[in-house]
């Protein structure tokens, strides 16, 4: 059964991602403005163009973060009409994997050895890791680089997210805020959740996929209802 007009119709088509492996992306916004809402829509944005997903989730339970995908799938099930409903929430669980860490227990050495285990058991082989959480304050740029190696060891297409803090001003030439200021470089699509009247604006930073930075020129919101991305 094919997916294709939910994935052409998904506004998330102008940012052109995931064509290629070995990248990562990045979503940063302050604290409740709906970094794990995006970041569960790019994975099933993935999973329905075909590919197995891990998703890391940093201090949340399993169920929290279980949750979301079903809420985010129930929406989109309400705004398309699928003809089996049952058969795409199906083939969603069986695409996507969620695995979690304590927030002192995440390394790239730990996510190796957790991935190594699904991929030579032949229970699990990713092609997107999306990691909901990680600690930029508490990482250097080494942690980052390790794990970007992993990532291109592995063949991944990986998405992060960040915190940012109001009363932290510091930011890079590129317009990335700390603490993810000193590492922007390592990642090749940057976003910034950001609220404005009344919605939460998607600004793209830095989109190597389409070569510049708002994608074609379309603006996308994450509205705060629903926690949906549309086209403004």
């Amino acid at each position: 059964m094919g997916y294709e007009p939910l994935v052409q119709q998904n506004p998330l088509r102008v940012l052109n991602m995931g064509r290629e492996s070995n990248q990562m992306g990045l979503v940063m916004a302050r604290a409740g403005l709906g970094k794990t809402a995006l970041l569960v829509q790019i994975a099933l944005d993935s999973i329905l163009r075909g590919n197995r997903v891990i998703h890391v989730s940093i201090g949340e339970s399993i169920d929290k973060t279980r949750a979301w995908y079903d809420d985010i799938l129930q929406f989109i099930l309400q705004e398309h009409s699928v003809t089996r409903p049952h058969e795409l929430i199906d083939m969603v669980q069986r695409h996507r994997m969620i695995m979690t860490f304590k927030e002192s227990a995440f390394s790239r050495a730990r996510l190796e050895e957790r991935l190594n285990d699904l991929v030579l058991q032949d229970i699990f082989k990713p092609d997107t890791l999306v990691v909901d959480g990680f600690d930029f304050t508490a990482a250097d740029r080494a942690d980052l680089e390790d794990i970007k190696d992993l990532i291109e060891t592995m063949s991944l297409h990986a998405w992060f997210s960040a915190v940012s803090h109001r009363d932290d001003t510091r930011i890079s030439p590129t317009g990335v805020p700390a603490p993810c200021h000193e590492v922007d470089d390592l990642f090749d699509t940057v976003i910034l959740l950001r609220p404005e009247q009344g919605n939460i604006q998607l600004e793209i930073i830095r989109n190597t996929e389409t070569g510049r930075a708002n994608g074609n020129g379309t603006s996308l919101i994450l509205d705060p209802t629903t926690m949906m991305v549309k086209q403004a």
